[in-house]
């Protein structure tokens, strides 16, 4: 028997051709590579000399005596396939020539048809009942071929079995007693020696036993069966019924067949007589090769395989291509007929591919679900009765072989199987699949009974080369130079690889190893290693005491945010693995928690100085209006706010004290980061000339100090604070992380806050100046300019600077920026209104322009909001600017407007009342009024009593010029007159429906000696009249009781205004008769009392 060779274990094939190069890299430095050929000489790396030739021998021998049909994808050249033995052996021409030569004279086998009966189905019904008692004849009929279609041929196949073969030749099935589908499946081993002339033939027969006529008669079920009795009662008792026949030519059958044959009948009388189904199968006998005579055919077809696989295998890595399992057609062809020649069963077969490929798997690299096909076969055929006890020790070693190989590949599964290789993880699930399905064969469990549970040994084998693979990365990073902080970095290396790998595991292997074999490999590998990786860093801490340097502390730092990874990467369920030993592991690093703070404060520091110093004070872009130092501060605070999330330190109260020293550095960089900018524009603008240069870089370092006030609000958030309050709320005394925390935070805010509205208000004032500037000339510009015309100006430089402005400062600061105008501007407007309070043109220019100031600072919802632009202020002034920019008649309305918006909202009667009645008859044109009484007049007399009139006029005078006033008769010492007076007006409709239009009652006390004395003044909205207000007369006009007002004791605005245009008569005689009725009025006003 061929012996296996051992080999070493097989690196995958890109981790070979790895080595390969750089051995070969090595070699060439040495010695130039030796020069090759293109063809590709495998060795045979399977079998002895001896043992290649016999085994040779019988491959030769198969193809030399091979019969039948070719197989319709079989290679139907003998040449072909002796080619392809001599490559798959690797036989040298001259040898091959001998060894064909050689077994070409060897001794023929003896040719045997192996024929299998199994059935046949509709045969004819020959006995009385219908039925049929069938049994077969079959033979190999040697004689010599005839012609196809010859009348000799014709009769030879028309001739039964016992005419043309010797009985000693014939073989026969049992009978089947009354049937037309019988089942025979026996089979008969048929010798011929010549296949060209021999033929098979079957005949089939109905059995004919002697019967009685009564018990004939009592089989009768139909007519059929009474023409029957008549025909057997003509033929010679005991004579057997043909049913039909079949015969085949050898050379016309393929090696196996399996058909439905028809059954021919001798005459035409029945020409349908059923069908047959037939096995054939061309088999050898006492074959004379040397292995044929001393092995088993299962061994001797296994080791056949072996060779022919390993072939396949190796000729697809010459040309680095892998093998998708499938034989080439010759390879096929030449098994094929070997197994038939040999007549193994299908379970041999099954057994002999299995030994075959269990151990080549473990020698060579094709794919393990070629594994998969013979454990299905030997599993579904298995009966341990079948095999010879050492068939069964050869199939436990192979179980036994497979499965340590199997086991020794999950142990180095990094290796064998790398993610590099993209179809690894599929290769190890196919093997595991294989690992399952072979221990989970009944022949497994028979053969192979102490075996452990393969769970179990692939969870061992996976501990096992878990730790052997901790201890080589190990080695692989070890360190060139022994000092701390290269032993360190190595370290920091090695837990980097191991976080890998257990992502690794967690993400791809951890699926495949559960799926098919419920094991938690992550589980395992997590478990081993973090043992081993706290080991190594306890070590090292402890070499490292207390000489903490900048490298080292970063180095540990590193080294402590990896183990955070680590253990945030552990199982979920950690409570049922037990004590870790990663567990506290940040108590391990707490001596450099100084280190680590003061670390990162000075490589923030350092950042921030480098960065203004870079800075040229230049907007990033249309949209991004700070420098580029706002940008490097903004990263460097997000750095330390990295930091601050990596370190998280799980002891509350130590995580307080980290807090705050984080916040505590933060703030001050805010304050370090402000002085040095404001340092690093006054350096830039030294030797600027152009102002407005030097306003851009205010501008910007202004955007800066808005930019990071922004950054340093965003703290609270970025170190978690909420987070942290929850953490150490129960350690911590109330309120001291408010007063912590919050007054850090608030203190910094404070004095950026001041520091932006510092370059705000600088940049103001440069455009105070010009904005009063502006405003006076304004103020100063000639009369016949109009006021749309003369703040043209103004408003081109606001429309400039402020352009400029929001060009060049963010949102806040600009807005900012806006507020401190809009204040100074309502100030200079101010102060020029009160000092241009005579003339109307200025004043209408001063409104104008804060028409137009309101607009442009408000610009359409883009700059200060309404609410914001309407200050008490602002309100003031354009009140005032509305009345020193009307004319005196202006004015005079606007007082009648307000003196009957004060009649309205009069209820008391203190000075008295009138009654009337007025409707305007718009056919007529007229005003007519009725007046009736008055009532609780003041006794304005020495006796107590008052001597009333009502005098009655149509104010404003200009709108109602050609009106002269109307007057009631005097009553004498009356408090209640009763006048029952009536007056018409002749006057349009258009003046009286005019808001300030009005009908003044002035009530006055009669002196003969002196001026009348001022009782009182009702002002009656014409509007409001019946007949003015847009429907029509009333049938009967109502009463309207008016109370009796006095002018303001303190002054009108109005009429003071009226009484600064000297100039103007009108506006003189209306304030000198409001001025007497005021005068009159605050002579009687202590009589009224509080």
């Amino acid at each position: 028997m061929a012996t296996h060779l051992s080999h070493p274990q097989r690196r995958p094939p890109l981790m070979r051709q790895a080595i390969k190069i750089r051995r070969r890299r090595v070699r060439d430095l040495r010695d130039p590579p030796p020069q090759t050929t293109k063809e590709v000489q495998v060795q045979s790396h399977l079998f002895s000399p001896e043992e290649r030739d016999l085994l040779y021998e019988e491959a030769l021998y198969t193809v030399l005596h091979r019969l039948g049909q070719p197989e319709p994808n079989h290679v139907k050249e003998d040449s072909a396939l002796l080619r392809y033995l001599q490559e798959a052996f690797q036989v040298q021409p001259e040898e091959h020539r001998q060894m064909l030569q050689h077994v070409r004279e060897l001794e023929k086998p003896i040719f045997c048809l192996k024929a299998t009966v199994k059935q046949a189905k509709g045969i004819l019904g020959k006995d009385v009942s219908g039925f049929s008692d069938p049994y077969c004849l079959l033979g190999i009929d040697q004689g010599i071929g005839m012609p196809e279609g010859s009348p000799v041929s014709r009769r030879r196949q028309k001739a039964v079995v016992r005419h043309t073969i010797p009985e000693e030749q014939t073989h026969r099935t049992q009978v089947k007693p009354q049937t037309l589908n019988p089942v025979w499946e026996e089979t008969f081993i048929l010798e011929f020696e010549d296949i060209t002339n021999a033929s098979f033939h079957l005949d089939m027969w109905d059995l004919d036993t002697v019967e009685s006529v009564r018990q004939k008669l009592g089989e009768l079920t139909d007519l059929h069966g009474l023409r029957r009795i008549f025909k057997d009662a003509r033929k010679d008792k005991g004579q057997d019924d043909f049913l039909g026949n079949v015969v085949l030519r050898l050379q016309d059958l393929r090696c196996r067949e399996d058909q439905w044959y028809p059954l021919e009948p001798c005459t035409e009388t029945y020409p349908d007589r059923g069908q047959c189904h037939l096995q054939f199968q061309f088999i050898h006998k006492r074959r004379a090769t040397v292995a044929s005579r001393s092995q088993p055919n299962y061994t001797v077809h296994f080791h056949l395989l072996q060779q022919l696989v390993s072939h396949e295998v190796t000729q697809h890595q010459a040309a680095s291509t892998a093998w998708d399992a499938s034989l080439s057609p010759q390879a096929v062809t030449i098994l094929f007929l070997h197994a038939t020649q040999k007549d193994l069963s299908d379970f041999h077969q099954s057994m002999a591919q299995w030994l075959a490929y269990s151990r080549l798997y473990q020698s060579l690299e094709f794919p393990s679900s070629c594994l998969l096909h013979p454990i299905t076969s030997i599993e579904y055929q298995w009966i341990q009765g079948r095999l010879k006890a050492e068939q069964r020790e050869e199939l436990a070693t192979s179980f036994t072989s497979l499965l340590t190989y199997g086991l020794s590949l999950i142990r180095k599964f990094r290796s064998v199987f790398p993610l590099s290789v993209s179809d690894s993880p599929s290769r190890l699930q196919s093997l595991l699949r294989v690992l399952v399905q072979m221990c989970k064969m009944k022949a497994f469990g028979e053969l192979c009974p102490d075996s452990a549970p393969l769970p179990q040994l692939a969870s061992e084998a996976l501990r096992t080369g878990t730790v052997e693979w901790f201890h080589l990365m190990q080695q692989h990073h070890q360190p060139m130079v022994q000092d701390i902080l290269e032993a360190g970095k190595a370290l920091l290396s090695l837990v980097h690889d191991v976080m890998r790998d257990l992502y690794q595991c967690h993400r791809t292997w951890n699926k495949i190893f559960h799926n098919v074999l419920k094991i938690d490999l992550f589980t395992i590998a997590f478990m081993e290693l973090q043992w081993l990786v706290a080991k190594r860093v306890q070590d090292h801490i402890v070499a490292v005491g207390n000489l903490v340097s900048p490298d080292i502390g970063e180095n540990l730092f590193q080294l402590y945010v990896s183990l955070k990874e680590l253990c945030q990467l552990g199982p979920v369920s950690s409570d049922s693995l037990g004590v870790l030993a990663l567990d506290g592991f940040h108590r391990w690093f707490q001596p450099a928690i100084p280190s680590w703070l003061q670390k990162t404060y000075s490589v923030a520091l350092e950042r921030v100085q480098r960065a203004v110093q870079m800075d040229m004070l230049v907007p990033l872009g249309e949209l991004t209006k700070h420098s580029t130092s706002a940008v490097d501060l903004s990263t460097c605070f997000a750095q330390i706010s990295h930091t601050a999330r990596q370190l998280d330190w799980p002891d509350p109260e130590e995580a307080f004290m980290i807090t705050v020293k984080f916040v505590e550095d933060t703030c001050r960089l805010s304050l370090v980061y402000c002085s040095l900018i404001k340092t690093r524009a006054r350096e830039l603008s030294a030797g600027q000339r152009d102002q407005g240069q030097a306003a851009n870089m205010l501008c910007v370092v202004v955007n800066n100090m808005e930019q990071l006030r922004l950054v340093v609000d965003k703290l609270p958030a970025q170190l978690a604070w909420e987070a942290l309050e929850q953490r150490v709320g129960a350690a911590l005394e109330q309120g001291q992380l408010q007063n912590t925390l919050h007054a850090q935070l608030q203190g910094a805010l404070a004095g950026l806050a001041h520091e932006i509205r510092t370059g705000v208000r600088t940049l103001a004032e440069q455009l105070e100046a010009g904005i009063a500037m502006h405003i006076q000339k304004l103020i100063a510009a000639k009369g016949s300019v109009l006021p749309e015309d003369a703040i043209l100006p103004l408003m081109k430089f606001l429309e400039v600077k402020l352009c400029y402005m929001n060009t060049n400062l963010v949102r806040e600061n600009f807005n900012s920026l806006l507020t401190l105008l809009w204040t100074h501007t309502l100030t200079v407007l101010v102060e020029a209104a009160s000092s241009q309070r005579t003339s109307s043109l200025a004043s209408s220019r001063l409104k104008v322009a804060l028409q137009n100031l309101e607009i442009c600072f408000h610009a359409e919802g883009c700059g200060l909001p309404l609410e914001d632009l309407h200050t008490a202020t602002f309100q003031a002034l354009q009140s005032d600017l509305e009345l020193q920019a009307a004319s005196s008649r202006e004015l005079i309305q606007k007082y009648f407007c307000n003196r009957i918006q004060q009649q309205a909202e009069t209820t008391s009667e203190r000075l008295g009342a009138v009654t009337i009645k007025a409707v305007y008859r718009a056919c007529e044109q007229k005003l007519h009024v009725e007046l009736l009484s008055a009532s609780n007049l003041l006794p304005l007399d020495s006796n107590g009593s008052s001597d009333p009139f009502v005098q009655l006029t149509l104010e404003p005078r200009h709108e109602f010029p050609e009106l002269a006033p109307r007057e009631t008769q005097k009553h004498k010492k009356e408090l209640h007159p009763l006048f029952d007076e009536s007056f018409e007006f002749l006057v349009p409709a258009e003046p009286c429906q005019k808001a300030w239009a009005c009908l003044l009652l002035t009530v006055l006390d009669h002196d003969t000696l002196g001026a009348d004395d001022l009782e009182g003044e009702a002002f009656l909205p014409l509007c409001r009249v019946p007949g003015l207000t847009g429907c029509e007369e009333p049938g009967e006009t109502p009463q309207m009781r008016l109370p009796l007002t006095y002018p303001a004791s303190n002054g009108d605005p109005i009429l003071r205004l009226l009484e600064s245009r000297k100039g103007d008569r009108e506006a003189q005689a209306f304030v000198k008769l409001r001025k007497q009725r005021a005068k009159q009025a605050s002579q009687h006003a202590p009589h009224l009392g509080p």
